[in-house]
């Protein structure tokens, strides 16, 4: 733990600029309003339409409605069905809202970093609308405001590319080195290497620091706890 909290010091005094993911970091999304069957949902609204043929059998089983979107996308780029796919899954992730799980220490940890002069920012592969909805039910807008980038109709900057994440940075001034983002995902790993950005994992449980780490995730926490801590002190 003592190795854990001295990188994290170090990342978090580099640090200018704060860019969190937003489902995962700052909250569970989909807590309380199932993923999967948001998933299944993509899959039969396609499938009444006559489109079963679009996806694979692995494609049809998945429990991430992303993964439904992506594979449409990649048959169909930017094509209309691709936006009314893209506006549904919106529209079942402002349903997820009222019901979605703030992570631990997210709420005061965003507070404080913002008290003490840094500059946050998301980068999100969900939907900026929803990213708005939770924060302003949970009194943090104004901590964000405006820099809140995310999933629009144009489906290949979804994260890994680093699409969000350099929007983010060239919208407040700043350089990769003086910037941290905060994510839970490979994806978002990735993206920030990409970018030139140092990395920090958020990893609820073991198997998504196993996930994390196997894509290159050296700097990793269990809690957002000890950032806080940190930061208090």
């Amino acid at each position: 733990m003592a190795i854990q909290t001295e990188f994290a010091r170090e990342l978090i005094s580099q640090a200018r600029v704060v860019v969190w993911d937003f489902d995962g970091p700052i909250c569970r999304l989909f807590a309380g309003h199932s993923a999967a069957r948001v998933a299944i949902q993509l899959v039969e609204w396609l499938e009444g339409r006559g489109l079963h043929g679009l996806l694979a059998e692995g494609e049809r089983d998945t429990a991430d409605p992303h993964a439904v979107l992506r594979a449409v996308d990649r048959r169909h780029p930017g094509s209309d069905l691709v936006a009314e796919l893209e506006e549904r899954l919106t529209q079942e992730e402002l349903r997820a809202v009222p019901k979605a799980m703030p992570t631990a220490f997210a709420d005061p940890l965003i507070r404080t970093w913002t008290a003490v002069g840094s500059r946050l920012a998301i980068a999100t592969n969900n939907s900026p609308k929803v990213v708005h909805r939770y924060l302003a039910d949970r009194g943090l807008l104004d901590c964000f405001r405006p820099h809140i980038y995310g999933r629009t109709k144009d489906l290949q900057y979804l994260k890994p590319h680093p699409h969000y994440l350099n929007r983010a940075l060239t919208a407040m001034g700043a350089a990769p080195s003086t910037a941290l983002f905060i994510g839970d995902t490979p994806t978002d790993c990735e993206a920030a290497r990409k970018a030139g950005v140092p990395f920090l994992g958020y990893a609820r449980n073991g198997h998504k620091a196993r996930l994390l780490q196997e894509e290159g995730a050296t700097h990793i926490v269990g809690s957002l706890g000890l950032l806080l801590e940190i930061l208090r002190g």
